[in-house]
């Protein structure tokens, strides 16, 4: 037995397996692990692996499934995630579909969990453990570097702006290489003092909103522009750094945000892109 993000149990899938993916980065992690013949359904937003992935029905968006057409294409198992899933739209699913599978990568290592549980329920163990594998060299080689410490903004949105707190999985993924995200700790109230933000956030926001002032950028060393959620291009990322007089990337979303098997790569291209910076 395996049990998931919320500690549900999952028995090894015997018979007819028919999966349904509502996360994009774990549909392409269940291509990775061999499994494109059991695939019967994934979001307009699970667009990886290309070409493959095409022959996959679509059930709508990860925050609006379609839920009568994923009844119809009769799944025995769907993935979901805490964070992109809605939880009415999956205590929806659990009326018809006998196995919900919950997952939650909070962090880069969080990844190993993932694959020996998708690996053991559809008896992928060999593959799972070659994911395994190639990760931890990743890992470990990333944090066998001295990376020096910057403090970083990583943009997701603009109007408003928005950033990742801490309590992210892409924090913890700069993190590999020393880069610590504003805002942490006290950081948002200090840079907030005297009205420069653009609204109060609640406490453990995840995903604050700010507005750029003297006293924020003076406590940056870099500037990250995500090419997802909000699609940054080098055109914002150069007239934001005329702007700023600060350094400001164009990242690759996909590498530093996605888990599943994306993150073998995303950690790579962390490295990468740190050594350059």
């Amino acid at each position: 037995m395996w049990r998931d993000a919320i500690g549900q149990q999952h028995a090894a899938a015997t018979g007819v397996v028919r999966i349904a993916s509502l996360v994009p980065s774990v549909t392409e992690l269940l291509f990775a692990l061999g499994l494109a013949r059991q695939m019967v359904a994934r979001t307009g937003f699970c667009i990886h692996p290309e070409p493959a992935v095409r022959a996959v029905p679509k059930v709508g968006g990860t925050k609006d499934v379609k839920v009568a057409r994923l009844r119809q294409l009769a799944p025995t198992h769907v993935v979901v995630n805490i964070d992109e899933n809605r939880r009415e739209t999956v205590d929806e699913i659990r009326g018809f579909v006998p196995n919900v599978i919950v997952t939650h990568p909070c962090a880069p290592e969080d990844n190993l969990g993932l694959y020996r549980l998708l690996g053991g329920i559809f008896g992928c163990h060999a593959e799972a453990e070659a994911l395994c594998a190639a990760l931890q060299a990743q890992l470990d080689a990333i944090r066998m570097r001295p990376w020096p410490a910057r403090r970083v903004l990583y943009a997701i949105w603009q109007d408003p702006w928005m950033t990742v707190s801490r309590d992210t999985y892409i924090s913890r993924m700069l993190a590999l290489a020393n880069w610590q995200t504003w805002p942490g700790g006290a950081d948002t109230m200090q840079a907030c003092a005297g009205g420069d933000c653009s609204r109060p956030n609640a406490p453990g926001e995840r995903y604050p909103s700010f507005r750029w002032s003297d006293a924020l950028v003076r406590e940056l060393d870099l500037v990250l522009l995500s090419t997802e959620p909000y699609r940054f291009t080098e055109d914002h990322a150069d007239a934001l750094e005329r702007q700023l007089g600060k350094p400001v990337l164009l990242v690759d979303g996909e590498m530093l945000s996605w888990y599943g098997s994306r993150a073998v790569d995303g950690v790579r291209y962390l490295a990468a892109l740190a050594a350059a910076n």
